[in-house]
């Protein structure tokens, strides 16, 4: 009952077989070990699955920043880090995890890190509501204003422009 009351279904749905099995002739305490051992099973059955795919693992680690849960949100986001240093959503999530605990140099980290792996951060970092506290940071407008482009970059795009390769 304790494990039952802890929400420790395996434990408790584990402790009521066992119970069953040891006390065959106890005809209430099997019929209440049974209904308790129907509600642990129902509660595993209803459990969800954990993301595996790093698809999945960004999707839920994103559902719990949104939710306020950093901590899932971290973990998820450091599980898809371990497989795929580079991820870029991952640095992401975990920038904007670090600005909402007040890490400014942290953020600032991470979220370095996923602009040089995708770009594109930049612009949605500049209107993310999870680095207001970075805003006046000098570090942030560095990472988040659009880089002016080299001269080799220009020179590139003219020719494109004109069709040369």
């Amino acid at each position: 009952m304790e494990a039952l009351q802890r929400h420790d279904y395996r434990q408790a749905a584990a402790g009521f077989r066992a119970l069953i099995e040891q006390h065959p002739s106890e005809g209430v305490l099997l019929d209440r070990a049974r209904v308790f051992l129907g509600r642990a099973e129902r509660e595993l059955a209803a459990r969800p699955v954990e993301p595996r795919t790093v698809e999945e693992r960004l999707t839920a680690a994103t559902a719990a920043l949104n939710n306020g849960d950093h901590d899932a949100a971290e973990n998820l986001a450091r599980t898809v880090l371990a497989e795929d240093p580079r991820q870029d959503l991952a640095l992401y999530l975990l920038a904007a995890i670090a600005a909402r605990r007040g890490g400014v140099e942290t953020a600032l980290s991470y979220l370095g890190q996923a602009i040089a792996v995708s770009p594109e951060a930049r612009a949605q970092a500049r209107f993310d509501p999870d680095f207001e506290t970075l805003r006046d940071s000098d570090a942030f407008r560095e990472l988040t204003e659009a880089p002016l482009p080299t001269a080799s970059n220009l020179a590139r795009r003219l020719r494109r422009g004109r069709g040369e390769r």
